[in-house]
């Protein structure tokens, strides 16, 4: 019988004691649960996957979409959880005693977490904007007679008013009813009848004056000229900070430290309505979604099955790309999040609880998405596609448009951004929580200093953040979204589940669960976690990795007329920041194989991939003591390579 096992049927591993209360835990269970469903809850689940069910065959997309989630997110999440809760520390520390080799691995989370945090929280910014300027009797994006808005701005009603009074001669543009033949003749065509115009130069090309120029609806005029203040800006010419902008970015991180100032005990009490009250709003904007004309379209639109696109390759890709970043596996923050828990907490029920709790937010989120679209496409006499979009183009352009039709379309545009910032703002504390936990973790004399901390890293995060409220920040902003998470975090991935599942083991990870941390795991579930860990998961992270770089393009910005590309030299930028972390994987594992093989300390490389005798719960690593020779041996009986005696 090993050591493991007679503590496990004798002296049982307790509660963790010392050193885990001096880090925290959750007041109890329901704050890591809800936690854990705020994290993985979040804006995609709002704003990407119901675009993502359209797009790739209605609800033939779920069967490609629950797969990924068995084959690829749920293992992973699972896995995370068991980590973090078995070692009660944070990424940087935890690799260090499971593989010194892979000590670099938990820096290479944290650097992904930190660049995410920077840019994600101008999103909250965005919607703490949109909320307090729906506070008015008629919504900014309504008309297009502001001072801010565009020459190209235009809104359905306004468009019909020019027709109707002019005998279908005029159009709206450059905020007035301007005629048509003179519109067309600015872009070098000539009106051949009353909707269409002729190319001057060649006449084969025959265009509706609607595809001629670049006029664009007063919700998205609203968006890019006047809360971005994108305008001709560029990487060549940045412009300077909106300081509107820059206050909500300020007020966005106020909130954060506030939330966060006491670690879990704050974090998990304010859960309980950032978690809930998405699914509130959710539920509400459903029945009035469904009462709306139209709603009936845009559902069929959402729930009509089409098999026959399950064999494009790309429709499982962006089916295991959805859980993965939905899910959020190897940012740091599952295993953060899971190192406050009890050392005996079944977290394996949790990660299948919070897993299908997404995934079925996800599907009901649809619901709420389309019944609104449809109902706005029926407003513009449009096709429910031809009004589809997704992302920021949903949030902050398309249901803005279909609000305003709405009767009281304020309440409705409070309700909606309202939901966005609690959404958003759930991801944002557990990275925030997963930086300051390093932090902790890496200095523990800090924790005295909890709130300076948190205050400090919030303070951090707003400067660098500036840069984004710029006139051309949205640039910036693009940028790290497209690379900071991209192939890297998939990289840190498969070597996570590789390392687990083969070097340190997933027959003794699940021995662990069974007999240390007494989780029940039923016969079929053995095998499942066994099968997926070992074989099927990584076999998927390497599949998505390399679709990843197959449909890889250069960054840019908006699309048609307007597109911004980006210089070489900025997505050379982008490829940097992406490969940041693989760096430092690889920097930290030579440095700590020189430090302790090459340096002649009698170390093989092969000790540096065992786990060190402080691989251990809390209660376990805050009694061991230094031996009076000044060295350590793990439990294999091999010297421990990450020992550093305490002070």
């Amino acid at each position: 019988m090993t050591a493991d096992k007679e503590k496990s049927n004798g002296a049982a591993v307790e509660a963790p004691v010392a050193e885990h209360h001096e880090r925290g835990e959750w007041g109890s269970q329901c704050d890591f649960m809800l936690s854990c469903i705020g994290y993985a809850v979040g804006l995609g689940n709002v704003w990407r996957f119901p675009y993502l069910c359209y797009k790739n065959g209605g609800g033939a997309f779920l069967i490609p979409y629950v797969l990924m989630l068995l084959l690829a997110g749920l293992p992973l999440f699972c896995l995370e959880l068991t980590i973090g809760q078995y070692a009660s520390l944070g990424p940087n520390k935890l690799f260090q005693k499971l593989a010194p080799l892979f000590s670099g691995l938990g820096y290479g989370m944290l650097v992904i977490s930190f660049l995410v945090v920077c840019y994600y929280n101008l999103i909250i910014a965005w919607t703490i904007f949109y909320t307090a300027a729906s506070f008015t009797s008629q919504l900014g994006w309504s008309t297009c007679s502001s001072e801010y808005n565009t020459q190209n701005c235009f809104t359905v009603a306004e468009e019909q008013h020019c027709l109707n009074v002019s005998g279908n001669t005029e159009m709206f543009w450059n905020k007035t009813c301007y005629p048509i033949s003179d519109y067309c003749e600015n872009f070098k065509f000539t009106l051949i009848n009353e909707t269409h115009c002729m190319n001057s130069t060649n006449s084969s090309i025959i265009k509706s004056y609607d595809d001629i120029g670049n006029r664009i609806s007063a919700s998205e005029d609203y968006y890019t000229n006047y809360m971005l203040g994108l305008g001709d800006h560029d990487w060549s010419d940045f412009g300077g900070l909106k300081w509107d902008l820059a206050l909500c970015l300020l007020a966005a991180w106020l909130i954060v430290g506030l939330c966060l100032i006491k670690g879990v005990q704050s974090s998990g009490k304010v859960v309980y309505f950032t978690a809930l009250f998405p699914y509130f709003v959710l539920f509400i904007l459903l029945i009035r979604g469904a009462t709306l004309d139209g709603a009936l379209d845009g559902v069929k639109f959402y729930i009509t099955p089409n098999v026959t696109r399950l064999g494009d390759a790309g429709v499982w890709a962006d089916a295991a790309t959805q859980i993965f970043y939905s899910l959020g596996p190897s940012f740091g923050g599952l295993i953060t999040l899971a190192s406050y828990n009890r050392f005996k907490n079944n977290c394996m029920r949790d990660a299948i609880v919070v897993a299908f709790t997404n995934c079925t937010t996800s599907v009901f989120a649809g619901f709420v998405v389309f019944s609104i679209l449809g109902f706005m496409a029926k407003q513009l006499g449009k096709e429910v596609k031809d009004v589809i979009a997704s992302g920021q183009g949903l949030a902050f352009i398309a249901y803005p448009e279909a609000v305003v039709h709405m009767p009281i379309s304020p309440l409705w545009a409070i309700l909606f951004f309202a939901m966005l910032i609690t959404l958003g703002l759930d991801s944002q504390f557990t990275m925030t929580e997963t930086l300051t936990t390093a932090l902790f973790d890496e200095w523990p004399q800090l924790r005295s200093r909890k709130a300076a901390v948190v205050m400090g890293t919030s303070v951090i995060g707003f400067i660098l953040g500036l840069s984004m409220t710029a006139n051309g920040g949205i640039l910036m902003f693009t940028l790290i979204d497209w690379y900071a998470s991209s192939w890297s975090l998939l990289l840190l991935a498969l070597i996570e589940v590789v390392l687990v599942a083969w070097l340190y083991g997933a027959e003794d990870l699940l021995e662990k669960m069974q007999t240390e941390m007494e989780i029940p795991i039923p016969r079929f579930l053995y095998y499942y976690w066994f099968v997926m860990w070992k074989f099927v998961t990584p076999l998927v992270l390497f599949l998505i990795t390399i679709m990843t770089f197959v449909q890889y393009e250069p960054a840019s910005y908006g699309s048609g007329p307007s597109k911004i590309e980006f210089p070489p030299w900025v997505n050379l930028l982008g490829w940097l920041m992406a490969a940041t972390p693989i760096v430092i994987v690889i920097g930290v594992g030579i440095y700590v194989y020189h430090k302790k093989v090459r340096s002649g300390e009698g170390y093989s490389w092969m000790d540096l991939l065992r786990p060190t005798d402080e691989w251990c719960p809390a209660s376990e690593r805050s009694k061991i003591q230094m031996p009076t020779n000044g060295s350590m041996k793990d439990r294999s009986g091999a010297e421990n390579p990450s020992f550093v005696p305490e002070k």
